[in-house]
């Protein structure tokens, strides 16, 4: 068994990992020791000439007092240190917040309302079914233009709510336009 001892007050030590006396610092030696043989006496002596008594370590606080001397009192304003709790937040300190990610704009209304307004032009056509997708198209695109109006950042699609609109607005002058002639039509062929 290994042990280390100080050279100078002749302190014995276990630990594998120390390599100074903790009294006098003094390098430590390894000793081999056998089981037989008693643990010699510790002897406490007093610090290296070196080391003044007022420059030794004392658990004493100013003027001779100790904190467990009833004359101790602490500075104004002293606060005694408090012990963490085990996985409590320090003060001062929060988690920080995740980082933004950039969100995408709500375009549905105005893609449903430019989806209505294609429809209608182009196979609206066939037994007037642009009749039902055309105001579709126009109120969709309506009400995609107001949620815009009202929070920029969460909505978008200006651009397809427009197109929806005048899509299904198209629809209705050219049907109009189409009544128009073959009326025209009707009433040309009538007088004839």
């Amino acid at each position: 068994m290994a042990i280390k001892r100080c050279p100078t007050c002749n302190q014995e030590f276990t630990d594998e990992w120390l390599t100074f006396c903790t009294n006098d610092g003094t390098s430590l030696v390894t000793v081999e020791r056998s089981s037989q043989e008693p643990p010699p006496t510790i002897v406490s002596g007093s610090m290296p000439p070196s080391v003044s008594p007022l420059e030794q370590p004392t658990m004493d606080m100013p003027g001779g007092l100790s904190q467990s001397s009833p004359a101790y009192r602490p500075p104004e304003g002293f606060q005694p240190p408090r012990a963490a709790q085990p996985g409590a937040v320090q003060p001062g300190w929060s988690v920080p917040p995740p980082p933004a990610y950039p969100t995408a704009n709500e375009k549905n209304m105005a893609l449903l309302s430019m989806i209505f307004g294609i429809v209608s032009i182009t196979v609206g056509w066939c037994c007037y079914f642009g009749v039902l997708t055309a105001p579709v198209s126009i109120g969709l695109g309506l009400y995609a233009l107001s949620l815009i109006k009202k929070d920029p950042n969460k909505y978008g699609g200006r651009g397809m709510a427009i197109a929806g609109i005048v899509t299904g607005a198209l629809y209705f002058v050219f049907m109009a336009l189409i009544v128009l002639i073959w009326g025209l039509g009707m009433l040309a062929g009538g007088f004839n």
